[in-house]
């Protein structure tokens, strides 16, 4: 068999088993109050900032990323690496005070966390440079839709995420895929 011919052959075998890339986004609502930031990123699908509580210093943020198809690591490798984000002021494991859950929303798996204490991730990817902020909260969630996941972080005083408690958890289950 002439190579050309193998190839021909070899590339239509591929093209009849590859799976067709699923049309669609994540679609969710936003309360109005949350405010619409531009996205500082191709990454950031969504990005809002939630207006502080009486008390705190400043507003928490909520985006909502998607980095494409198998990108972005599986929903426990993120949830471990938010975890490792807040220290607690013990110096116990925030792995033991963290609450996770799985459900499903509107047909989609949706995999939480919620944990409390001293927030500490990087402040930009590569920037060597931390945050430090005491009696902070963050919940994500991990959104597995037929296009690959989508992941959302709200991150932001304690306070401040209490007070959007029932606004965060109608936000979660607004999600639909179409």
């Amino acid at each position: 068999m002439k190579p050309t011919l193998a190839l021909f052959l070899l590339a239509s075998a591929a093209s009849l088993n590859a799976q067709p890339t699923p049309s669609g986004e994540l679609h969710f609502k936003a309360p109005g109050s949350w405010i619409s930031d531009k996205p500082s990123s191709s990454m950031r699908v969504a990005q809002y900032r939630l207006p502080k509580a009486e008390g705190d210093a400043e507003d928490a943020s909520l985006v909502v990323y998607y980095f494409g198809a198998s990108q972005g690591g599986s929903a426990q490798a993120n949830i471990d690496r938010w975890i490792s984000q807040i220290q607690q002021p013990d110096g116990s494991a925030s792995k033991d005070k963290a609450k996770t859950a799985n459900t499903t929303v509107n047909g989609l798996k949706v995999s939480t966390v919620d944990v409390s204490g001293t927030y500490t991730a990087e402040m930009a990817p590569g920037s060597g440079t931390f945050h430090k902020d005491p009696d902070y909260r963050l919940r994500a969630a991990i959104v597995e839709t037929p296009k690959g996941n989508y992941y959302v972080k709200l991150v932001g005083p304690a306070g401040t995420i209490a007070r959007w408690d029932q606004a965060y958890a109608d936000f979660l289950s607004s999600l639909e895929f179409r």
